[in-house]
């Protein structure tokens, strides 16, 4: 017997066991509009620092080191992210979803609009670059809280053979940030033009995040809390401390959840932000990696939503092993692409990469989430989705100091497939979970 099988019969309420259907319209807005918020935050926060970070909070450092200074309080954001989901999981799983959304969302965007309207080093002399780590790391944790959620949001208020469909919606949140993101920035630049964009109108894409935030927290207020948590609240069976929980009873299960993921990110950052710097040290149009990653963004819409569907027929595995094996691949013919400086092949090189990817991600929300019993599902899943996220942060240095040691992107394209190797391995030791019972994820 499963050792952590109750022994002890449960009383049962109606629409306890499974909720029925799909999510409601409003429950699938409301988290969609949170996970698109995160990385609209991020990827504006990524490119507006490498842009003009270094002279609004570094003036003081010579020009190159101003640049990885800018960079490095981007890459704070990403350390912060398994801080901010093991505290808002353990929030998650012992006041609800919900309530935790709100959180998240409010602080997530808070710090974006702040660093909207953050004095210049000019102005405050080192606060200025203290306070912009200070405001990152906030966004940063309130991250790591903010993709668990709104997963669990949409899945447990899921039948569970569409659970695999509806989560996908909540992971439509990153090629709609990537678009919102980019078509912001490039807009104000057109608008505002190169100069003043770098002087004082770079501060609104940030502050346009207010928009989103009160979206969000409309649509939130109006979201019942998950079937699934007012069940553990009738039985007074929430966790008292899910993270201690995750660590010593489902460990092994987190690992294996943070294996499954490894790919995702390694591959996802080579195809879009390495792609970007080694187009830029080639001297290749940057126009052509942001079409492709714009083009690649659009098409993932309905391959998210198809791998989401089609897990809930297959099971969730197939989905991730295609992706691995389609984004291993594609990193050996991802750099001599690129290499042509051609706009079709570059453009193909970045939009297929970034497609091979989505097959694993529309199916990933249901995956991680499902891996863990519902007393602890938020905890688990966030911080194996984050920890591996944060170690993605990494994989531009990573990959950039293979290049400048080694000469080659061989090697690049080598470690793509080692992420890769890393997640089938994990998923072969994994059980498939679209046709557990709800709380059939224990390790």
């Amino acid at each position: 017997m499963d050792p952590e099988t109750p022994t002890t019969p449960v009383p049962q309420r109606p629409r306890e066991d499974e909720p029925p259907g799909s999510a409601p319209a409003k429950v699938v807005a409301a988290s969609m509009i949170g996970t698109t918020l995160e990385f609209y935050d991020f990827i504006v926060y990524g490119t507006v620092a490498a842009l003009v970070f270094n002279k609004q909070f570094f003036p003081a450092a010579a020009p190159g080191v101003g640049t990885l200074l800018a960079l490095s309080t981007f890459a704070v954001g990403f350390l912060a992210r398994p801080l901010g989901a093991a505290l808002f999981g353990h929030l998650g799983d012992r006041v609800g979803r919900k309530r935790t959304l709100m959180l998240t969302l409010v602080i997530m965007g808070g710090a974006t609009v702040a660093i909207g309207v953050l004095p210049p080093y000019a102005a405050i002399g080192y606060w200025a670059p203290l306070l912009l780590v200070v405001l990152r790391v906030l966004q940063g944790a309130a991250v790591g809280g903010e993709w668990g959620g709104a997963v669990l949001l949409i899945g447990e208020h899921t039948a569970k053979g569409r659970r695999g469909w509806a989560t996908s919606f909540a992971q439509l949140g990153s090629p709609l940030g990537l678009l919102l993101s980019n078509g912001v920035v490039l807009g104000t630049v057109a608008l505002a033009g190169s100069d003043r964009f770098a002087s004082w109108a770079w501060r609104i894409p940030f502050l346009l995040s207010f928009v989103l935030i009160v979206i969000g927290v409309v649509l939130r207020r109006t979201v019942e809390e998950s079937p699934v948590f007012q069940q553990m609240q009738v039985r007074q069976s929430t966790a008292k401390s899910p993270v201690a929980e995750v660590l010593r009873r489902h460990w092994a299960r987190l690992l294996l959840a943070i294996g499954v993921t490894v790919v995702s990110f390694g591959g996802y950052y080579v195809f879009t932000t390495v792609g970007l710097a080694y187009v830029s040290l080639k001297k290749i149009p940057s126009s052509y990696g942001l079409y492709g990653t714009v083009i690649g963004a659009a098409l993932t819409v309905p391959v998210i939503l198809g791998s989401g569907a089609l897990s809930d027929r297959v099971g969730r595995r197939p989905l991730y092993a295609v992706s691995a094996v389609l984004m291993a691949g594609w990193a050996f013919a991802f750099f001599p692409l690129l290499d042509t400086g051609s706009a079709a092949p570059v453009v193909i090189a970045f939009a297929t990469g970034i497609v091979a990817w989505s097959v694993l991600y529309g199916a990933q929300g249901a995956f991680l989430s499902e891996l863990f019993p519902s007393r602890v599902r938020y905890t688990g899943a966030s911080i194996a989705y984050q920890v591996t996220g944060a170690l993605g942060g990494l994989v531009p240095l990573l990959s950039l100091s293979l290049l400048q040691s080694l000469g080659t992107t061989v090697a690049i394209s080598v470690f793509v497939a080692l992420t890769a190797v890393v997640t089938l391995v994990a998923l072969r030791l994994a059980p498939e979970t679209y046709r557990m019972p709800d709380d059939g994820g224990r390790a």
